[in-house]
């Protein structure tokens, strides 16, 4: 294996030192957001109806998807839906075993209602219809899960993650999970689950953007909502304060207008925004890490979805991650770390055609050979740990959204 681990060091400025630096994250309501959690429960729970009726894990990815944005009709102190919205699920599943019908199209919907229900305070059953595009897996993909010790990859990919995090990406991460906990929804009720928070880094000074869907139903007039937004900035600039030594300054909801009326204002009946406004695809939220940051390199595959046990684009995103993160904490002397894995269609998993670690040393100095042995030993005990791994990604230990 170490034939295939190839260290480079990387001779430039690592992100935390420059001087512009842009990061995203997309929230639980956010429609691309739903798109990527709904179907990835979907797939964990497919996979374990395969080991129960088959005893293994079976061909199948569910990351096609869109979430197509419903109407409705706004109005303080409660709106009303007029058309709900529609999940379109697609993309491909083992539906029959050795003649016999799994229930594959139904499993699916029970699923993401589930889903809804648990995570969206105010979706219920009647603001989402489902349309079920799913096909047949093919003969050749069914065929890797013939033997299920050594699963061959489901596609050619290449993913790169890196470590560690910048202290823009902490913030911008802690802020929406600050704005969706249990307290700051308890202190502020009119906030919706549909949240997106934008950083943009300039030197020391931190730039935070910030939308959020207000519950309509919370609502009692334009005053009300102005009072309330300038409440939730108060509380969420005092979190940011506390959180960073950066400079903060931030705002929500940019494009509230007071001379508009309802009209002016972010309003939703409930609490995201795909109930009118916006609709969503699997692939266009968070990567991996949890985050979107346009300033570090990114994979094309959605992680979302994608088969556990043979997609590398599930499986190496979020491994590169790990490695990269482990190669930062472990081996001294580096400021920042890249992680490139890629594989083949059809070779093992566990048996990357190539492993690149590119440490960005502190001082631009030279990699030694006791660091490069040392990413040798993380990056094989990675990969020798693969099957712990994916049953980590199965278990849902691997948070990816």
């Amino acid at each position: 294996m170490s034939d295939k681990i190839f260290v480079e060091t990387v001779r430039t400025t690592p992100t935390f030192k420059k001087r512009f630096e842009f990061v995203e994250r997309k929230g639980l309501g956010h429609p691309d957001t739903i798109c990527d959690l709904v179907m990835n429960k979907i797939s964990i729970e497919l996979s374990k109806l395969y080991l129960k009726e088959t005893g293994m894990i079976q061909h199948h990815n569910m990351d096609k998807t869109m979430l197509v944005a419903g109407q409705t009709e706004n109005k303080f102190g409660g709106g009303k839906i007029l058309k709900p919205m529609k999940l379109v699920m697609g993309d491909r599943a083992t539906t029959s075993i050795d003649g016999r019908q799994l229930p594959i199209g139904d499993f699916a919907i029970t699923t993401a209602k589930s889903w809804f229900e648990k995570n969206l305070r105010y979706v219920k059953d009647e603001h989402v219809e489902y349309q079920l595009e799913l096909g047949k897996s093919s003969g050749q993909l069914r065929s890797i899960f013939k033997s299920p010790k050594s699963f061959a990859s489901n596609d050619t990919s290449v993913l790169v993650g890196y470590a560690p995090y910048t202290e823009t990406e902490s913030v911008v991460l802690g802020m929406e999970q600050y704005i969706n906990s249990k307290k700051f929804k308890a202190e502020f009720p009119a906030s919706g689950e549909d949240v997106k928070v934008m950083g943009f880094r300039n030197g020391d000074c931190l730039d935070l953007t910030v939308a959020i869907a207000f519950v309509d139903s919370f609502v009692d007039s334009q005053n009300d909502y102005f009072k309330k937004k300038r409440q939730m900035l108060d509380a969420i600039t005092e979190f940011g304060k506390k959180k960073t030594p950066l400079r903060i300054h931030a705002a929500i909801n940019c494009l509230d207008d007071e001379r508009k009326g309802i009209d002016g204002v972010y309003l939703t009946v409930l609490g995201t925004s795909a109930d009118n406004a916006d609709s969503g695809e699997v692939g266009r939220g968070n990567k991996a890490n949890r985050v979107i940051s346009p300033s570090r390199p990114a994979g094309a595959e959605a992680i979302a979805g994608k088969n556990p046990v043979s997609h590398i684009g599930k499986i190496y995103n979020a491994m590169s991650f790990k490695i990269a993160d482990e190669v930062h904490k472990n081996v001294m002397g580096f400021d920042e770390v890249f992680v490139w894995m890629y594989n083949v269609i059809g070779m093992p998993v566990n048996d990357p055609k190539a492993v690149v670690v590119q440490p960005i040393t502190k001082n631009n100095s030279e990699i030694t050979t006791s660091q490069i042995n040392q990413i040798n030993e993380i990056v094989s005990s990675n990969l020798e740990k693969m099957d712990e791994f994916c049953k980590k990604l199965l278990s849902e230990q691997i948070e990816i959204a």
